[in-house]
């Protein structure tokens, strides 16, 4: 059996503040005197139903932990161990989500909280060979002209090189929100090159994949798990070239389905959609990129080649560069092509790789826990 460690892949859906490490999280909310929900540093992942009160939990949650990244070097530590950790489990090229709003309050404004989270990609792709891109997200949370203003941030770093920014999302609540709205920052990015990767599909059904398609015309769409419910809005969505960031530690958390065995991953391939899969936010479903390739092994039953075609596609919807794209595909046939008794270290797999042995998976110690002061609370309502 291969090591799907060692098998080159791209992770197109990581958002910054989930990235986290427990024991990060523990070490910051220390520092700063926060208490955090003790669910936040247990050793179980998140369940909530998948209803506005589920999502409440899940957002509440999130936002305790955004909480206690407050300045530069902790943005920074974050974007670094996310690319350490990435590295460990053979990712390639990672595109991290953030939404800089967040930040902003603690470093002097929009374009320093984003050129810090810049800064340390580039620094930690030097580090780990990694590839790091970043995606700017808008919130459905907040009001259209927001997005615009974060879109034509986003245009000022666009690039496909190293710490450079290379698509622009929507995330956040399903529900909430008039997708149209948010048609005029996309067209802003899009002008510019960047992808468009908005959020879609996971709480929602296929008439939302639609609605998604429809007015803010993605190149990537984050989960679109549901499309699998209707085969013609699935047939749209593969016509139309539309990559997949399929979760499916997120889909069970967030209660979408009740197991992996539920996710209809093999659906979605089988009808000739790209898939990449994604961990989302591990901090709060405790599983990083690899788990989501071992489900998919062991509870799917997806053969090493099929597999190969995962990590493949994953690259392929990537905003790489064509060299790091041509590298990495070149280490996916290098790893197929050895012999499965063997323990070898793919080709295309970064180097660095074993920066961060063991990262992620140490529970974090006990903490005093509570949920972010008023006094935050513009800065911690959106995911990013």
């Amino acid at each position: 059996m291969r090591d799907l460690a060692a098998l080159p892949k791209a992770h197109l859906h990581l958002h910054f503040t989930g990235s986290m490490r427990r024991t990060t999280l523990a070490e910051l909310a220390d520092r700063h005197g926060i208490r955090l929900p003790a669910v936040l540093l247990d050793a179980d992942p998140l369940h909530v139903p998948a209803d506005e009160r589920g999502w409440f939990r899940f957002q509440r949650l999130y936002d305790a932990a955004r909480a206690c990244v407050r300045g530069e070097d902790d943005m920074r530590r974050v974007v670094t161990e996310a690319v350490e950790d990435d590295a460990a489990e053979g990712s390639g090229r990672l595109e991290i989500q953030v939404d800089p709003t967040s930040y902003a309050p603690f470093v002097g404004g929009l374009t320093p909280a984003l050129e810090i989270v810049l800064d340390a990609a580039r620094e930690a792709s030097l580090a780990t060979g990694v590839d790091v891109g970043v995606v700017v997200a808008a919130s459905r949370m907040r009001h259209p002209l927001d997005a615009r203003t974060l879109a034509r941030l986003a245009v000022r770093h666009a690039g496909d090189g190293p710490g450079e920014v290379v698509g622009f999302g929507l995330s956040n609540d399903e529900r909430r929100g008039d997708t149209s709205a948010f048609a005029s920052a996309f067209a802003i990015a899009r002008r510019a090159g960047l992808a468009a990767v908005p959020h879609g599909g996971e709480l929602l059904g296929p008439a939302h994949v639609e609605d998604v398609l429809e007015h803010l015309h993605p190149d990537r769409l984050g989960h679109g798990v549901r499309s699998a419910e209707d085969p013609r809005v699935l047939d749209r969505v593969v016509d139309e070239g539309v990559a997949l960031e399929v979760c499916p530690a997120s889909n069970v958390s967030l209660g979408v389905y009740r197991s992996d065995a539920d996710v209809p991953l093999r659906t979605l391939v089988e009808a000739g959609a790209r898939v990449a899969l994604g961990a989302d936010d591990p901090l709060l479903f405790h599983a990083r990129l690899l788990a989501q390739y071992e489900a998919a092994r062991t509870v799917h039953g997806f053969s090493d080649a099929e597999l190969a075609a995962l990590a493949r596609s994953s690259i392929v919807a990537s905003r790489a560069s064509d060299g790091v794209r041509s590298r990495l595909l070149a280490g996916v046939d290098a790893w197929l092509a050895q012999d499965p008794a063997a323990a070898p270290t793919a080709a295309g797999a970064p180097a660095g790789a074993d920066a961060a042995a063991g990262a992620g998976a140490a529970e974090g110690t006990a903490a005093d826990v509570d949920r972010a002061s008023d006094a935050d609370a513009d800065a911690v309502d959106v995911r990013g």
